[in-house]
């Protein structure tokens, strides 16, 4: 995983990029290589808090390598992600939380300052593993991630489950015996959640902490 900045729009923005080669593939919601396949490259680039572009995979491919690979987009500030790891399974979340989100909301009540491209705060997780898995175990691993973030969340005091544009992506070998479960009482689930768990409860208490320091300031 390599750390880079761009210049664009009058700001300086940072972007994620995992290189991973061939014998990879992966499990993701992101906009650019969603769903279940071959992956040689995930990327995770900062755009401005006001984001508009309405061709945002085609800014994805912009900055991206060749080849297939997934692409996700945020206005967190990138460069403060945080990492964690737990027998082999990797977790690193980028974590912006101005608008957190209940997933269940009552019908006809927007959640303020989205917008169909908009992104005020995304949370970002990549999960990367040194072992293969059926599609129904990145399925599982997918349901996994999603609950560990919940819960690190509600633990850090947000009254939500996340926010209305965060994507996952599960990265695993291609080859090899497949795992058959990646609940978080399986083994690579159990430590695909304390990694995810640990990552994102770092990041939203620092993202709490800034907030706090720029709302007294």
């Amino acid at each position: 995983m390599t750390l880079s900045h761009r210049e664009e729009d009058g700001a300086r923005l940072a972007s994620l990029l995992w290189e991973f080669g061939p014998g990879r593939r992966a499990i993701s919601s992101a906009m650019v290589g969603g769903g279940i396949g071959p992956v040689g490259w995930v990327l995770n680039a900062q755009v401005p808090g006001g984001y508009s572009r309405m061709d945002p995979v085609e800014h994805l491919l912009e900055m991206a390598p060749p080849g297939p690979g997934v692409g996700m987009l945020t206005a967190a500030a990138v460069d403060r992600f945080t990492r964690a790891s737990d027998g082999g399974a990797e977790a690193v979340a980028t974590v912006g939380l101005r608008v957190p989100t209940w997933a269940a909301a009552p019908d006809g009540v927007p959640d303020p300052e989205l917008a169909p491209v908009y992104l005020p705060g995304t949370i970002n997780i990549v999960v990367t593993l040194p072992v293969a898995m059926t599609d129904a175990a990145l399925v599982n691993a997918v349901m996994t991630v999603t609950e560990a973030k919940s819960q690190a969340l509600i633990e850090e005091g947000f009254p939500c489950t996340g926010t209305a544009s965060d994507a996952v992506c599960v990265a695993v070998r291609e080859e090899g015996p497949r795992e058959l479960f990646g609940g978080p009482r399986s083994t690579w689930g159990a430590r695909i959640a304390r990694a995810v768990h640990d990552a994102v409860r770092r990041g939203a208490h620092e993202w709490a902490n800034r907030d706090a320091s720029t709302t007294s300031s």
